[in-house]
């Protein structure tokens, strides 16, 4: 089977597969191995660089996010976080790859699946959510804890977890930063599918593969249409980013990053 592999790195890297069962396939892989991913500054870049470089490819139909380590992607590495808090350029350039991050997918006019096990937080869970098809384990974690930390829920939250899961469920979510299931997750309606953890990855391959066999064009004008639901929720969108980031100036975020290298509750306002 040819594939073309590019490595971005131990954190990321994408593959395209040019023929065989999972011809017109592109897999976007979290890891490494036997870790729990992170974002750290170079994957935070890439994975939001990576949608339109997909889509523009002639030889990807569709395109599957999946991870190699413990968990699907928990998020902001503290690396990042620290230097977002002492940093406005950083910040600066935060925000402009967490909005191309979510333009891009919801752009890309290649379907999305996501396959989500374990811990799925910050831009993972970003991730996660924005894709077209999303499929968790019934075992995952998925949680926005960008509260706890002392910043507004910024990232994808406010475009698509009202759409996904209606207000009342969003906002309690996002303010208390409670996990949920995979199972929950679809209870509610968070995700699109939750199957027993042993069966995630071929359940969202098999997925893919079904999607990789439709109409191009009849998908793509199709997700089109869809997302201008996501479109008409845009200002939304870059009102809560702004806000998470200007918040990361603040002394509520300090705290919070303390508290998250002291593995303890933050304490606010005191």
């Amino acid at each position: 089977m040819t594939t073309r592999r590019i490595d971005h790195g131990p954190g990321l890297r994408v593959e395209i597969h040019g023929d065989g069962p999972d011809a017109g396939l592109a897999e976007i892989v979290f890891g490494p191995p036997g870790t729990l991913p992170t974002t750290d500054a170079r994957v935070h870049a890439e994975i939001a660089a990576v949608w339109p470089l997909l889509d523009r490819d002639p030889e990807v139909r569709v395109i599957l996010v999946r991870s190699e380590g413990r968990g699907f992607s928990a998020g902001g590495e503290v690396g990042l976080l620290a230097d977002m808090v002492a940093d406005e350029a950083v910040r600066l350039r935060v925000m402009r790859e967490a909005r191309d991050l979510v333009q891009g997918m919801i752009d890309c006019d290649k379907p999305i699946v996501s396959a989500i096990h374990g811990a799925a937080a910050g831009a993972g869970a970003a991730v996660a959510l924005m894709a077209d098809v999303s499929i968790a384990a019934h075992g995952a974690k998925i949680v926005d804890a960008h509260t706890r930390l002392g910043v507004a829920a910024g990232d994808h939250a406010a475009v698509i977890w009202p759409l996904l899961c209606g207000l009342a469920k969003a906002k309690y979510h996002l303010l208390t930063c409670a996990p949920l299931s995979g199972l929950e997750a679809e209870r509610i309606g968070l995700v699109s599918l939750a199957v027993p953890d042993d069966e995630l990855q071929d359940r969202a391959r098999a997925v893919a593969r079904d999607l990789a066999a439709g109409s191009p064009t009849a998908l793509a004008f199709t997700k089109r249409s869809l997302n201008h639901w996501l479109r008409a929720a845009w200002p939304a969108f870059e009102h809560s980013l702004a806000l998470e980031l200007m918040g990361f100036a603040g002394k509520d975020a300090r705290e919070g990053l303390a508290a998250l290298r002291e593995r303890r509750p933050p304490r606010f306002g005191r």
